[in-house]
């Protein structure tokens, strides 16, 4: 899993802590001594080279943040420009407005030019200071807009969709002979990145699911027989369902969509409902979104 260079690098970093080329880090950390060696794969470990491909003070960046929103957006932009500014002296941060469609010149407004001034507070409120948007950019236009502006990096921050178009940006200019460094900053508060412990916006949101989760066991112990059920975020994962039942210990029934389960039958899930409301006479339920999609195709089936 190496990650693609545009060639040589030849300039030398400002920072004076680097991390070597060749350092890797193994996809599984925790091992069983007694099984069979295997092929492994190994990961480039994160953080600043010695050597740069761009001389910093010569490169111009861009940021542009598309898609929903997600909690610590703002403070993602001020960081990267903060670094970019302050640490490797890159002479201009372009903010793309309004998503992808801000590399379009017909269809976006002109960029900003970031400055510390501009991105002082930002981190302080939510939402995302360029403006976000959904769906598809040309991508020719796109490029020609990046060679014309003199953009030499671009930070994506973005889902799967956002990812897939940041390579396409890169593989359109390599065609072009423009180097591009396109560096994609996985943005989803469900969590579920392969190989990432944790996205940005994880655990704000398991906060204010725990705050929820809190409330909704109040409402439900006041009443007889009272059941609160609660919906999470997690079409494909139930990461926040998971980590804010843990947060909030009232949690009596949690329901993702890594783990299968009926709704008849002795064992299955309203007969322990049930079995709870009978001994209890309250529970609390958070179901992820995505949570018994099988039970639905099933009843749409028959």
């Amino acid at each position: 899993m190496n990650v693609t260079v545009l060639g040589e690098a030849r300039f030398p970093s400002p920072i004076r802590r680097t991390v070597s080329d060749a350092l890797r880090v193994p996809e599984h950390i925790v091992r069983d001594p007694q099984a069979p060696p295997a092929a492994e794969l190994l990961f480039e470990l994160a953080g600043p080279r010695a050597k740069l491909f761009f001389e910093p003070t010569q490169a111009r960046a861009g940021i542009v943040t598309c898609g929903g929103l997600c909690p610590g957006l703002n403070d993602v932009i001020r960081s990267l420009f903060l670094e970019l500014h302050h640490a490797y002296g890159v002479k201009e941060v372009l903010g793309f407005r309004g998503g992808y469609q801000g590399l379009d010149p017909a269809r976006g407004a002109e960029p900003i030019v970031l400055t510390p001034a501009l991105l002082d507070d930002i981190h302080k409120e939510g939402g995302t200071v360029l403006g976000t948007s959904r769906g598809p950019v040309d991508i020719g236009l796109a490029v020609d807009h990046l060679i014309r502006r003199g953009v030499n990096i671009l930070f994506t921050i973005g889902g799967d969709g956002t990812q897939r178009g940041g390579n396409e940006l890169f593989q359109e200019a390599k065609k072009r002979g423009h180097a591009l460094s396109v560096v994609g900053i996985p943005k989803t508060v469900d969590n579920d990145v392969a190989f990432v412990s944790r996205t940005f916006g994880y655990l704000t949101a398991v906060q204010e699911a725990a705050k929820g989760l809190d409330r909704a066991h109040t409402e439900a112990r006041s009443v007889q027989n009272g059941i609160s059920l609660v919906k999470l975020m997690g079409r494909h994962a139930g990461f926040i369902a998971a980590g804010a039942t843990v947060a909030s210990q009232d949690v009596n029934f949690t329901l993702v969509p890594e783990v299968p389960f009926k709704l008849d039958g002795p064992r299955g899930f309203l007969a322990a409902l049930k079995e709870r409301i009978l001994k209890r006479a309250h529970a609390v339920v958070v179901v992820a979104e995505g949570a018994g999609q099988d039970l639905l195709a099933a009843t749409e089936e028959s």
